[in-house]
């Protein structure tokens, strides 16, 4: 038996927490003097006396740092890989992060503490949105990159089932494959794996060391913070087919182009107006105030509200959107 003590573990929460402003989906960032300023997730740690439990202590900082009383919350995972939230040489304690996912209707007009704010999730994964079109990133940038890597050998110290060929193809709808809205952590992982996000090059990856230059492909985040939102939005964009979660982000209130514009913001896909709303009306999640809203800037439109009775209609009362690729 080893005589060397064993590294003390820390626990902290950290969430992404996820608003709609103005048809865009926002996520809570919060800079910091000691990370070159780079964004990232909030976060703080479990105190084992104070909080009974996790949740309870993510909503209680969170009310506390921000002033936002959160809404819907979830646990994604338990993020704890060595090398992604530490420095060569760190021997404090190893730090094991909660990740959650939590939904709020105020991301506009709320003032969070200094230094954090609302940004927009798109700008740390451009290629994501797909609401207009194909993202010119994808093209330009990612595919040339990712396909030069996949032509290398493969690492023989790791196997994978399947190859960097095929997960480029898989991942990002290439060739006969089609985009899967859903992958978003598996995307970033294979730009973290390729070398092509600043956080490999920060975590001393040699495939990102042995570049000269890196892509710009979105905005770089604190310690494994990135990859802690991939997990999140691909949670997201999972239980909207579902969990009628998107209405934890509307208001009490609206029209059926704002739950449109909402559902296509979350899952980056462009979605057919009268084919939306006959799913809609199939899924009778909704149902009409009786109230006629003007402020849409042109014909008014019908208020909707949602239906919290089909909860216990049927057991998975989702949105099964499907958009154009």
């Amino acid at each position: 038996m080893s005589e060397t003590p064993l590294k003390p573990i820390e626990i902290g929460l950290t969430a992404a927490i996820v608003g709609i402003d103005d048809n865009e989906p926002s996520i809570l960032t919060a800079s910091a003097e000691d990370d070159g300023k780079l964004a990232g997730l909030p976060f703080g740690p479990f105190d084992a006396v104070a909080h009974r439990t996790f949740e309870m202590g993510l909503r209680a900082w969170v009310a506390e740092q921000t002033g936002l009383q959160l809404g819907y919350v979830e646990q994604l995972y338990t993020f704890g890989d060595r090398g992604r939230h530490a420095e060569a040489g760190d021997t404090d304690a190893h730090l094991v992060s909660i990740g959650y996912l939590a939904l709020t209707r105020a991301s506009a007009g709320v003032a969070p503490a200094p230094g954090a704010g609302f940004e927009p999730w798109y700008r740390y994964f451009p290629w994501e949105d797909w609401r207009e079109s194909r993202p010119d990133i994808i093209a330009r940038d990612i595919l040339p990159a990712l396909n030069e890597w996949a032509g290398q050998s493969e690492d023989a110290a790791t196997p994978r089932p399947l190859s960097r060929q095929e997960r480029v193809r898989l991942y990002f709808g290439t060739e006969d494959a089609q985009w899967d809205e859903e992958r978003v952590l598996d995307r970033y992982e294979l730009l973290y794996e390729a070398g092509l996000v600043e956080e490999a090059r920060r975590d001393g990856r040699p495939a990102a060391l042995g570049r000269g230059r890196l892509p710009a492909l979105g905005g770089a985040m604190r310690f494994d913070h990135r990859r802690i939102l991939a997990t999140a939005i691909a949670r997201l964009r999972a239980k909207l087919k579902y969990r009628p979660v998107v209405f934890e982000l509307m208001p009490a209130e609206f029209t059926l182009t704002e739950l449109q514009h909402t559902v296509e913001a979350i899952s980056g896909r462009h979605l057919h107006k009268q084919n939306f709303r006959r799913l809609v009306e199939t899924t009778a999640l909704v149902e009409p105030t009786g109230v006629m809203s003007t402020q849409t800037g042109g014909r008014p439109a019908a208020l909707f509200r949602f239906r919290r009775e089909v909860l216990q209609e049927r057991p998975a009362p989702g949105l099964r959107v499907r958009g154009r690729r």
